[in-house]
């Protein structure tokens, strides 16, 4: 991991840079319940009766830290009738900033596997009009899949959110992009010509999604990076090139959270540890 702990130390120094590389190591599995289906009391009682030990989460009400493998919890019958989701803490991070309401149009612009379209499905109680989008084939079908497994009502779509007709409007975008992933990577298998391709493709979706949210509607951009050229880096591309602003996320909401240290004001870049994986969020609205 070499290069990229030289890159780290360059972004955040050598202390920082060790801290962030003592993070990148396996994490305990983590629940989030699916109140379209069940609740949180259900599903405690229900581990209890299996002798499943687990752990509230301060930031969000209904996610679980569980003190089991994942293979035992798939042969659960409240994982196969879809009552809760497999997922990671800081992925369930990014839905929870926006304020949604009713009957809004809201865009998933690249889905896959559909755990916070899910998620944003259960913030709104299945009353918002979500459009998922995946355009691989085979990560559509699995969205497909556990966006059905999970009651969510959402339009799925295979296709390219870039290719998206900019007459098409939405009150909340939320564009979790490809990215190269260095906030989660458990190896040494870092790939920096990745870097250069996911930016491309991350200014890209940025543009479109600029340009289909309607005046006034909120984007919220992620990534599973820490790099500031993914992060930062896109937000001031963004917002030279589109009518956008930063909205300050509220990050008293997320108090226990590690946060590092960013270049602009308002975002958050969440430090990976022994539960969180390294994630970048901004919020933005358009002018």
């Amino acid at each position: 991991m070499n290069e990229l702990t030289n890159k780290l130390i360059e972004e955040y120094g050598e202390d920082l840079a060790l801290e962030i590389i003592n993070g990148f190591k396996a994490k305990p599995l983590t629940i989030r319940v699916n109140t379209l289906k069940s609740d949180k009391d259900y599903i405690k009682s229900f581990l209890d009766n299996y002798n499943i030990s687990y752990k509230d989460v301060s930031f969000y009400k209904d996610a679980l830290i569980l003190e089991c493998t994942e293979e035992v919890i798939r042969n659960l019958d409240i994982y196969k009738d879809g009552m809760i989701y497999l997922q990671s803490l800081s992925s369930m991070i990014p839905p929870l900033c926006f304020d949604f309401k009713d009957n809004e149009s809201i865009l998933d612009m690249a889905a896959a596997p559909g755990g916070k379209t899910c998620e944003i499905a259960c913030l709104t109680d299945n009353k918002a009009r979500i459009t998922a989008i995946e355009p691989n084939k085979i990560r559509c079908e699995r969205l497909k899949y556990n966006v059905l497994k999970q009651g969510a009502r959402v339009s799925v779509l295979n296709t390219d959110a870039r290719r998206l007709d900019e007459f098409l409007n939405f009150d909340k975008i939320l564009l979790d992009a490809p990215c190269s992933g260095s906030g989660t990577i458990t190896n040494d298998k870092f790939n920096f010509a990745l870097v250069d391709k996911s930016i491309k493709r991350q200014r890209e979706l940025l543009i479109k999604a600029a340009q289909i949210l309607k005046s006034g509607g909120i984007l919220l951009y992620s990534t599973c990076s820490i790099l500031k050229e993914e992060n930062e880096e896109n937000i001031k591309y963004l917002l030279d090139t589109e009518n956008m602003e930063v909205i300050n996320i509220d990050k008293s909401r997320f108090k226990d959270i590690p946060i590092l240290p960013s270049i602009m004001d308002g975002v958050m870049t969440i430090k990976p540890n022994n539960l969180y994986e390294g994630f970048f969020i901004a919020l933005l609205r358009k002018k």
